[in-house]
């Protein structure tokens, strides 16, 4: 067997475990279906080369295919990925908290649009949409939990930069970060932090928030990553944001890490 021979029987298994392209149902077969090598291009560079590496959960996986996606507004493709999300176990509260969190780096919009698609796919498998209830907390409170773990997240290194400018002449916004992202949405139940963490690290990637991105390659290890790992998310990018983005997100972390 030859290596692209491996590579594309390692795709196939992984479509096969994600049931991929079986839902939704489609009158007609997506036009990329006709191309000739089209198939087997993804099979193997994507699925083969990239999702069947070792060195990181599938599930991780799925959340940064999902991120990048929906920051993105690859709503087709997102569509796709939620059925495939659903045939690969992942809840239907995980699945809709990721465009949420990543509204955060893509903004409110980016979640509306992508949120339809999720319901429109909760709909086709008769699942019902999490309705879980979201304990209210004072904007003090807010605030205060919200530094606490941006601190937990970067420690002092991550004090600088961006963050230093926002001080200096944005104060309001940067009070917003603290309690509307920090303080609540990564505290909202459905994703954990380390789930959180890989979804952020994916979206900015995906948008190049350079800046944004030198903190959370610091976040990866201190919530319980390798560095290995945090690179594996950074491979898994690829393929949807684009291999720039990846190798871009791959030198900074070079940078941060050496």
């Amino acid at each position: 067997m030859s290596d692209r021979e491996e590579l594309r029987r390692k795709g196939n298994e992984i479509r096969e475990r994600l049931q991929h392209g079986t839902y939704p149902v489609r009158e007609r077969p997506r036009a990329t279906a006709s191309i000739p090598g089209l198939r087997n291009y993804t099979g193997e560079s994507i699925f083969g080369a990239v999702w069947a590496r070792p060195g990181l959960d599938i599930r991780y996986r799925m959340l940064a295919t999902l991120s990048v996606l929906t920051s993105l507004q690859r709503l087709s493709q997102f569509q796709t990925y939620v059925h495939s999300a659903l045939n690969l176990g992942l809840d239907a509260e995980e699945i809709q908290e990721v465009p949420i969190h990543c509204s955060l780096y893509a903004g409110f919009p980016s979640a509306v649009n992508s949120l339809e698609v999720v319901h429109e796919a909760f709909r086709e498998r008769g699942i019902e949409a999490p309705q879980t209830e979201i304990p209210e907390m004072s904007l003090e409170e807010m605030e205060a939990r919200g530094r606490e773990l941006r601190d937990r997240l970067f420690g002092a290194e991550g004090q600088g930069g961006y963050n230093s400018a926002l001080m200096d002449l944005a104060p309001d916004l940067r009070t917003l970060t603290y309690q509307y992202g920090f303080g609540e949405i990564f505290f909202r139940p459905g994703l954990d932090l380390k789930s959180r963490v890989v979804c952020t690290t994916a979206a900015l990637t995906a948008i190049r928030a350079d800046g944004q991105l030198r903190n959370f390659l610091r976040a990866g290890p201190r919530v319980g990553f390798s560095q290995e790992e945090v690179v594996e998310v950074l491979i898994q990018t690829g393929g949807y944001a684009g291999y720039p983005a990846a190798l871009n997100a791959i030198s900074i972390a070079a940078e941060v890490w050496g």
